[in-house]
């Protein structure tokens, strides 16, 4: 027969022999801290660039996801049935093209669709490569996404387009942005925090230029070593 345990006197509950131990605040915090991010990109260059974060208290899983912007936020739903995510993020920049018909509202839907479904949004007009023009400089200027190429290419002696955009390549973006002297993610949180200022109350295709990807840089980094 199991054993039958001793019952305790409604008196002696609250004496210091019967109480629960109280979990150490080192340990709340630290399971505070474990958040999820789920990210999904629409490029490898930036799929690469989030995998790279030296994340220490969260688990981020970042999925290249390349197609429509609408069709992106979209599948997100998907993927998110995959596993539970404290955060959700969709990361895609405009990439203006005038022979594409109706980018801007694919564009502008997309944002809102996203922020409707209490997804967060790290949006780039006209291209992701901008965040890294602006751990450099601060530019305020509209500019097609070939000009960020060009000052890509003479900072690092390459050819962006050709191996740039390459798997290869953009493996080492963060390390690469992290080891240059002359770059600086803060400076690059300022600059793109106070372009998107100057341009929140525009349409978002208007939104020029403006990444926001700064808001997801800042929340990974509460999660990474110093």
């Amino acid at each position: 027969m199991p054993k039958r345990t001793r019952s305790v006197k409604v008196s002696d509950r609250n004496k210091p022999w019967f109480r629960q131990p109280k979990l150490h605040a080192y340990a709340v915090n630290s399971r505070a801290k474990n958040r999820t991010f789920l990210i999904v990109c629409e490029g490898q260059t930036e799929e690469q660039y989030f995998r790279s974060f030296p994340v220490l208290t969260a688990t981020v899983k970042p999925i290249h996801h390349g197609n429509s912007k609408t069709n992106l936020v979209e599948a997100v739903k998907r993927y998110a049935r995959e596993g539970y995510y404290d955060e959700i993020w969709c990361v895609f920049d405009f990439d203006v093209n005038p022979l594409v018909v109706g980018q801007s509202e694919d564009f502008n839907r997309a944002i809102d669709m996203a922020f409707k479904r209490d997804y967060r949004c790290a949006y780039s007009n006209d291209a992701f490569e901008l965040w890294f023009v602006l751990h450099y400089q601060y530019l305020d200027q509209k500019q097609p996404r070939t000009f960020f190429y060009e000052l890509l290419s003479n900072r690092w002696s390459i050819d962006y387009v050709n191996e740039g955009k390459s798997l290869r390549f953009a493996r080492g973006i963060y390390s690469r942005l992290a080891d240059d002297t002359n770059a600086n993610q803060q400076r690059a949180i300022e600059h793109a925090r106070h372009l998107y200022a100057i341009h929140k109350d525009s349409p978002f295709h208007l939104q020029n230029p403006v990444t926001t990807v700064f808001k997801l840089v800042e929340e990974l980094n509460k999660h990474s070593r110093k």
